[in-house]
């Protein structure tokens, strides 16, 4: 039997998901192919409705080499393993002649720990009683939680907490999972054999795809530990977020809280003077953060190098302490040893990572209203981690909807430590990028425009202007509007403003769950939805319900965001432009993002909104529209309120 075309597999998994094959997708396939068979690597830009998922899955299926996925959401992994890959290992498996097996692979504490649900939480002694199970009343929220999630426990197959319908809270969760460092490991677990976290990487080392999350990537990368099994193909959907999660797990953080935590949970297993000393440590610590001012600390102060120090050494010698004292008195010993030894090893890094120092990472101060003051650090750029540890062994695809800035992939490419493409070198990846287009007639479908005539927006204030005009654009739209917006403040101010000028109801992030919001949102076309990070990506509401799309300003990092001004004053030290590499690559990707909620499917109309009148004026704006989608463009305010009146007045008459 001859095998089977790439093209013939497509179009059979194209028929098994009910979809519709598009040109973008079969050029997609057939990159992602050649990439894999000659091992090299690929940045692929595959617009919304593309069907980018099948354009890699089925390639990699026919190759037959194991794939590990890695993607961002928790929607696109439940659509790849509930949806997309068990209906296209169907389709492909008579013409396979085999059927691939595939599996979910998340962090460990992703997963219902047994050893916690039936011996209990080993609980900080100030923190209340010992089995929250008997502590927490049947008749509080979380004693009905805990109780559900124990009966959950026998019937799961997964004990995976998003299997868990509706879920808990992060508390609840907290008293039935461990991290990797507080679990006992399956040969001194009494439950390890029943292990819903081992079970898990068994089905991983047998699967022929891998769907895994970006985080748990990074710490396969980082910590050299492995954790994925080892596999010949890598696949990093919405990959415009990778950079963002690696930067998360690499990044270390020490606060009060956390520190006075970890002398409690060492003092009952150490003696007396190596757990004051410790104590010690801590308090000293307490004092200096009580006086910390948010901000970076390009140098570290004498005082908080003392108290780092003291810090470091105390907790050495509690690990060391830890390691060879036994006290019988203590309640299932080793479960709380192993608890309290991570959390001392965590102090003890991240204190000896600060005090140390590296000209490769960054250190500042942050403070939180609700949670007070932390010493953060995190490496300054990860570029290089992501070229040693990603694209070494490897084929690598990378896609998303959003990878080409300003015209190019450079931009992307080398925030993940590729050179320019087509730069060769005996130590550089080989890499090309592609851009498949969108089955969306963008020039037709959507409007863009800039409120060239409005004020510039400063750092503080209020913009009255900017108010009218959102207020006129929202009405002529007749509602129908995410509105998206740079900071957490400025949606409250403009969600207040509007429900006093406006007959229109305006739903604001932070009063609901997301689900429950992008809901009530979708269904109901009057209905208007404010918010801020989270919206930029994560809203798919297709159809009349979300026709304007407006962003407030252009959504640059704020100037005293320690990290990126770092990375800002890196690229200029080296001789670049470090506003165009850091400040308006952030807001391309994230305007690219945004103004990627307002087409997705192909009956789509509508605005997307800027209200922020650099993106006409300044010279970086050129490189900003690039990012977006090939929009009809235009400055005209009575054009576009025309336009969405009109928009609205179609949609009403087709009942919507």
């Amino acid at each position: 039997m001859t095998k089977p075309s790439l093209p013939e597999l497509l179009h059979a998994a194209v028929d098994a998901v009910g979809g519709v094959e598009r040109p973008g997708q079969v050029t997609m396939a057939t990159a992602v192919a050649d990439a894999i068979d000659d091992g090299s690597h690929l940045l692929v830009q595959a617009g919304t409705g593309t069907g980018k998922s099948l354009g890699y899955l089925v390639p990699a299926l026919a190759h037959g080499e194991r794939v590990v996925v890695a993607t961002a959401t928790l929607a696109l992994q439940r659509q790849l393993v509930e949806r997309d890959l068990p209906r296209t290992v169907d389709a492909l498996h008579p013409q396979l002649r085999r059927r691939p097996q595939f599996a979910m692979l998340k962090g460990r504490s992703n997963y219902l720990c047994l050893h916690r649900l039936h011996e209990g939480v080993p609980q900080d002694e100030e923190d209340g009683l010992f089995d929250p199970f008997e502590a927490a009343a049947p008749t509080s929220k979380l004693g009905q939680d805990l109780l559900r999630m124990r009966d959950w426990a026998d019937e799961t197959e997964t004990g995976d907490r998003d299997d868990l319908t509706p879920g808990v809270s992060d508390r609840a969760w907290a008293q039935v999972s461990v991290s990797s460092r507080e679990c006992l490991g399956a040969s001194k677990c009494a439950y390890g054999a029943e292990c819903f976290a081992e079970a898990a990487r068994e089905r991983a080392k047998l699967a022929d795809v891998v769907v895994t999350n970006h985080a748990l990537l990074a710490i396969d990368a980082i910590e050299g530990a492995p954790v994925l099994p080892q596999h010949e193909v890598l696949i990093v959907d919405e990959a415009h977020e990778l950079v963002s999660r690696v930067t998360g797990v690499a990044t270390g953080e020490l606060t009060p809280g956390q520190v006075n935590r970890a002398v409690r949970r060492a003092a009952k297993l150490v003696n007396e003077k190596t757990a004051d000393e410790l104590q010690t440590a801590a308090e000293g610590f307490e004092r200096l953060m009580e006086l910390a001012l948010p901000g970076r600390l390009e140098k570290i102060p004498e005082d908080l190098g003392y108290a780092l120090t003291a810090l470091r050494d105390a907790a050495r010698n509690v690990i060391s302490a830890l390691g060879s004292t036994r006290d019988k008195s203590v309640q299932d010993e080793d479960a709380v040893r192993k608890q309290a030894l991570a959390s001392v090893e965590t102090i003890h890094g991240v204190a000896e990572r600060i005090v140390n120092g590296s000209e490769y990472d960054v250190v500042w101060y942050e403070r939180h209203d609700r949670f007070g003051a932390s010493l953060r650090v995190a490496p300054l750029s990860v570029s290089g981690l992501l070229r040693e540890k990603l694209f070494a062994e490897r084929s690598v695809v990378l896609t998303s909807a959003t990878l080409k800035l300003g015209g190019d992939f450079n931009g992307v490419g080398a925030s993940l430590g590729l050179a320019p493409e087509g730069t060769e070198g005996d130590d550089l990846p080989v890499w090309k990028g592609l851009d498949v287009g969108s089955p969306f007639d963008y020039p037709k479908q959507g409007i863009l425009y800039v409120a060239r005539h409005l004020a510039t927006p400063g750092r503080e204030g209020s913009r009255g202007d900017m108010m009218d005009e959102l207020s006129e654009l929202m009405e002529a739209a007749g509602g129908r509007t995410l509105g998206l917006f740079s900071s957490m403040r400025a949606a409250q101010a403009a969600a207040e403003e509007l429900r006093g000028r406006l007959d229109l109801p305006i739903l604001l992030q932070g009063e609901d769950t997301l689900g429950e919001l992008i809901k009530k949102f979708s269904g109901d076309p009057e209905t208007c939805l404010f918010g801020t990070l989270s919206l930029w990506q994560g809203v798919d509401v297709p159809g009349p319900n979300c026709q304007l799309v407006v962003m407030d300003r252009i959504p640059f990092p704020r100037p005293d965001d320690p990290l990126m001004s770092a990375r800002q004053k890196a690229v200029e030290e080296g001789g670049g432009n470090g506003f165009m590499a850091v400040a308006a690559t952030h807001a391309a990707l994230l305007m690219a993002q945004g103004a990627g909620r307002l087409v997705r499917a192909t009956g789509d109309r509508g605005v997307v909104a800027v209200l922020d009148p650099r993106f006409a004026t300044a010279r970086y704006g050129s490189y900003l529209k690039a990012s977006l989608p090939d929009f009809w463009y235009t400055t005209d305010r009575n054009q576009v309120r025309r336009s969405l009146s009109a928009i609205d007045a179609a949609a009403k008459a087709d009942g919507r």
